[in-house]
């Protein structure tokens, strides 16, 4: 056994890896067993540290080659191993909707950077209903791979500049380690403490992006570079200390796995507890010895599964990820029983991946030769990326995106009939949207179904969830004398391709005010991610006043059901529709009472499902996605704010979307919804002339 182990880190390890396994599984007895991660960067942190402090210490020099040899030889191999099999694995199990996703999350991950894409798509509320990726797991590598190449930077910085201190005095042997032990936790301690400001800010303000950041996490390995280089200080504590220390530390990680859940804001402050838990763990074990928690964490069993844990980390998401998207939501004892089942590709790759290449001699000779393998890895895995995008995704986007956008294009202009044209008037109980198992060919193609967005998102003028001025589109004539304008969320925003087309034909101008997750109403409602949703109050507020002071012919509203905040509180199901209701009829008694009339277009049926992967995966099994229409509908809200109220009207189109119950995934070949509650702009394209003679009824 190697010079320096310690059986307590490793044992330590496996209690992390464990924790993280069973909280994928959905054990509901762990609910934070997230925070095994946290405990993962602390000890990355303390051993990369104690590496580069020990070198120096034993040779007076800092190789940064020979550091990044290390990682290499320690990282990339298994990484780039499971992200190839997981490639395979995609194309052989996953929906085709999911390949091209997983294709660039493969690609950000083999280049330390899917963290950010992670972060990017947690903000992104089109993107919030999709399936979580198949290497989401690879976020936390992001972090440290980033951190590896960052943090010897930094502990060369200090060197040099302690050095270069210590010549100036003409006293380098007194100025010497205790002298650089307080020079690196000084540096250390601005680099944990400027994080941790920042994780405890981004976690209360923006909480999607603090979770995968690199800057709100990085103080955790920090935390664990303090406790490397403050190792001489520890050892001088009493070992009755030391072990109490440590032993608290196991209490403080035991707790937070036990009561820590997907509602603790994380990481934030909540994550001091379990880093602090595993800081304790580390710093101690050395000098507690068997008092202390070494006694349960350095034993076969732990040291087994600890040497393990890296593989067994890469390797337990995708299998839970392709059982999921096999068998559909498993019992708790069935994913627990594939998680586990990940040890053995992990023991696998561990013995014939990651130990021979970790005692290669010929790389521990040539530390170059090893950086020029890990760039071949990474190259490879690169490589195949590109060719299983040119393979099997880019030719199936460009025929969804242009063959079958033409193939639209040129039905309509045979007189053929596709979406809900195909559906009579009334469409109510019509069986040509009833379920079937298969079509000839579904428009779009499911490969691309996700870009089967309104134009508004490529335009720019549907504001995200952090602004507030009311960006602004045009559509239709834009001299036509008759003047509508949407204004809502984004269910508002998926209506824009069919009033756009009844504008169109109708010689009207369409003007479009809409923004994330912001119904039109006078309320605060909840937002999944940004807490408080103050700029959802001031859009609202921008929005009327434009309305009313330049007031168009007809208002039309839509948009979804929320949680309603007041005073702070999210109010219950019942006390959040009549709040909303109450809501959406103050700006309505505001627009009325400048003699503008109003259509409140209801809400969509809710399927509850993601119908475009279900439609991916069932492509000859269509029924299978079919949905329940009473417990689907929408809108009670709207229903109950336009009641008696002069000026209003109401458009239901649910018969045109839902014509019988169970209610299609496809109707008129055409994919009806392109997630689980927004319309694919393809169907809404097909209803233009059944909204457009639904407003002139109105109207009149």
């Amino acid at each position: 056994m190697k010079a320096g182990f310690r059986g307590d880190i490793q044992g330590l390890r496996a209690v992390a890896v464990v924790a993280v396994l069973l909280w994928h599984a959905e054990l509901t007895w762990l609910p934070g067993g997230f925070v095994g991660v946290d405990v993962f960067f602390v000890i990355s942190g303390y051993l990369v540290t104690r590496m580069l402090t020990g070198q120096f210490r034993e040779t007076g020099r800092l190789s940064l080659t020979d550091f990044y040899a290390r990682r290499a030889r320690r990282l990339l191999p298994a990484a780039c191993v499971v992200l190839l099999s997981t490639l395979v694995l995609t194309r052989l199990f996953l929906p085709s909707l999911r390949w091209s996703d997983t294709a660039w999350d493969v690609l950000a991950s083999s280049l330390g950077a899917v963290n950010w894409r992670l972060a990017a798509r947690a903000t992104d509320y089109l993107s919030q209903d999709a399936a979580p990726s198949i290497v989401q797991h690879y976020w936390s590598l992001s972090v440290e791979t980033q951190f590896y190449l960052v943090w010897p930077l930094l502990v060369l910085v200090v060197v040099l500049a302690w050095a270069r201190y210590a010549r100036a005095r003409h006293d380098h042997a007194r100025v010497g380690r205790n002298s650089l032990q307080v020079w690196l936790t000084v540096a250390f301690a601005a680099v944990f403490a400027a994080s941790l400001a920042e994780s405890v800010r981004a976690t209360a303000t923006d909480p999607g992006t603090a979770y995968f950041a690199t800057t709100t996490r990085v103080w955790e390995l920090a935390l664990g570079g303090i406790l490397a280089v403050a190792a001489p200080w520890l050892r001088r504590l009493p070992a009755v200390a030391a072990a109490g220390l440590g032993w608290l530390g196991v209490a403080a990680i035991g707790y937070a796995v036990a009561a820590y859940s997907s509602t603790t804001a994380f990481p934030g402050h909540a994550a001091l507890l379990p880093t602090l838990g595993a800081a304790g763990i580390i710093a101690c074990g050395a000098t507690a010895g068997r008092k202390g928690p070494a006694l349960l964490l350095d034993t076969a069993p732990l040291r087994f599964v600890g040497a393990l844990s890296y593989s067994i980390y890469l390797w337990h998401w995708p299998l839970l990820t392709l059982a999921e998207a096999r068998y559909g939501p498993m019992p708790v004892a069935a994913s627990v029983c594939v998680a586990l089942a990940s040890v053995l590709p992990a023991w696998l790759t561990y013995r014939l991946v990651e130990n021979p290449v970790r005692r290669d001699r010929r790389w521990h000779r040539t530390p170059a030769a090893a950086l020029r393998s890990g760039v071949l890895a990474t190259g490879a895995t690169v490589a195949a990326v590109l060719i299983f995008l040119q393979l099997f995704v880019w030719p199936t986007a460009w025929r969804a995106t242009t063959v079958d956008t033409l193939a639209a294009g040129t039905a309509a202009a045979a007189g053929e009939r596709i979406g809900a044209e195909v559906l009579r008037d009334p469409p109510g109980g019509d069986r040509r949207g009833a379920p079937v198992d298969r079509v000839a060919r579904l428009l779009p193609d499911t490969t691309a179904i996700r870009l089967d967005v309104p134009e508004s998102y490529a335009r720019k003028c549907h504001q995200d969830d952090r602004g507030d001025a009311p960006l602004r589109c045009e559509y239709g004539h834009r001299t036509g004398r008759f003047t509508v304008a949407l204004v809502g969320d984004s269910h508002a925003t998926q209506w824009v391709p069919a009033l756009e087309g009844a504008a169109t034909r109708r010689h009207w101008r369409l003007i479009t005010y809409t923004k994330s997750a912001c119904p039109f109403a006078a309320m605060e409602v909840a937002h999944p991610v940004h807490k408080p949703y103050d700029t959802c109050l001031r859009w609202n507020g921008n929005v009327l006043a434009k309305l009313l002071a330049d007031p168009p012919d007809l208002v039309v509203v839509s948009g979804s059901s929320y949680e309603v905040v007041r005073d702070g509180e999210i109010l219950g199901a019942g006390e959040s529709v009549s709040a909303s209701a109450e809501g959406l009829r103050s700006h309505l008694r505001a627009l009325t009472a400048a003699s503008v009339p109003v259509v409140v277009l209801r809400d969509t049926p809710h399927p509850h499902r993601d119908l475009a992967e279900c439609v991916s995966a069932h492509r000859n099994r269509l029924t299978a996605c079919a949905y329940d229409r009473a417990s689907s509908e929408g809108g009670a809200d709207q229903l109950a704010a336009v009641q008696g109220m002069a000026g209003v009207r109401l458009v239901d189109l649910s018969d045109a979307i839902c014509p019988t119950d169970p209610c299609a995934a496809v109707i008129g070949r055409v994919v009806v919804y392109r997630d689980s509650n927004h319309l694919s702009a393809t169907y809404a394209r097909t209803l233009a002339d059944r909204l457009g003679d639904a407003l002139v009824a109105r109207k009149r």
